[in-house]
């Protein structure tokens, strides 16, 4: 007789429930509707700043592309070389869906840019206080809650009365107003961190403080502060949009949604209110979705959170 040739081992199943974290995040996203609706039109706002001058019918800041002729027109009127103005025009001329297209830029770029740095300023503040300790840790924190005693939009008022207007002075303002929400919620959870086995067991090794901070104990701060980078994104473009809407932030020549509103607030009265509004439901829709989706992102780090 012939060798029956060895049956196959048992094939080894998946274990259930268990899934990499990139497909857990996008399962979530996915399973809800909200978050979802929120992604995709955050998606479609990062895509439309991002392309803006492929998108855009005209440099709404070049003045060889504008005209007098079409001021203050209407949504969908055509101007005097036959283009038409869909969400219509400003006072100068300008094509509204342009503007608002470049003013995404401005705002998405200003928030991003100062929260970034803002992080990685409080991170490093919150790191050593935790890990330094003693009269250190006590001034940073006194500084800390003398920063956080204050409104935000007074303290920005302040700063940029004194500096001027312009894309950095307003990013100096804004670093300078978020520094402090990182430096707090590193340091308690550094501080947490500190006594756990693996530090001592780091310290045991007789590794360098930097490497301890860098490589172990700053991997373990980043989920609170990946939650709350998302709500203080939209709080920084909020803030912007305040600013130059008081006429303390971007200058003329930078199109921050901010800006536009304000170009139009004159306006209302005379029936001219799409020059504000349209600027306006962009800036809401822009904040609404950053908040929607830190707010997933949220629930999804830390599921106790979630409802």
């Amino acid at each position: 007789m012939s060798a029956q040739p060895a049956s196959p081992g048992p094939a080894v199943a998946p274990v259930p429930g268990v899934q990499s974290p990139l497909r857990r995040f996008l399962a979530d996203f996915a399973a809800s509707r909200v978050a979802l609706g929120a992604a995709v039109l955050l998606a479609a706002i990062l895509f439309a700043a991002l392309f803006a001058p492929l998108l855009s019918p005209q440099d709404p800041y070049d003045l060889a592309q504008l005209d007098i002729m079409d001021s203050k027109l209407e949504p969908g009127a055509k101007g005097a070389a036959g283009n038409t103005f869909v969400l219509g025009s400003d006072e100068q001329g300008r094509d509204l869906w342009s503007a608002i297209l470049y003013g995404l830029r401005i705002s998405l770029g200003v928030g991003v840019l100062a929260t970034v740095v803002a992080m990685a300023l409080g991170t490093l503040v919150g790191l050593a206080s935790a890990w330094i300790g003693g009269r250190f840790d006590a001034l940073m924190m006194r500084i800390v809650d003398l920063q956080l005693s204050f409104p935000a939009i007074l303290v920005a008022l302040v700063l940029l009365a004194v500096l001027g207007q312009g894309v950095d002075k307003v990013v100096l303002a804004l670093v300078i107003v978020q520094w402090a929400y990182y430096a707090r919620t590193v340091r308690g959870s550094a501080l947490v961190e500190r006594n756990r086995e693996y530090i001592e067991a780091a310290r045991c090794l007789a590794l360098s403080p930097a490497r301890i901070v860098l490589r172990h104990l700053l991997p373990n701060c980043l989920p609170p502060l990946i939650v709350i980078a998302p709500v203080q994104v939209a709080h920084a473009i909020a803030l912007e949009a305040t600013l130059s809407f008081l006429g303390l932030g971007m200058p003329i020549t930078s199109p921050s949604l901010g800006l536009l509103i304000a170009n139009g607030y004159t306006q209302l009265l005379s029936g001219k209110y799409w020059i504000s509004f349209f600027p306006g439901v962009a800036l809401v829709l822009t904040i609404v979705a950053i908040n929607l989706v830190g707010d997933h992102l949220r629930d999804v780090l830390n599921p106790r959170l979630s409802r």
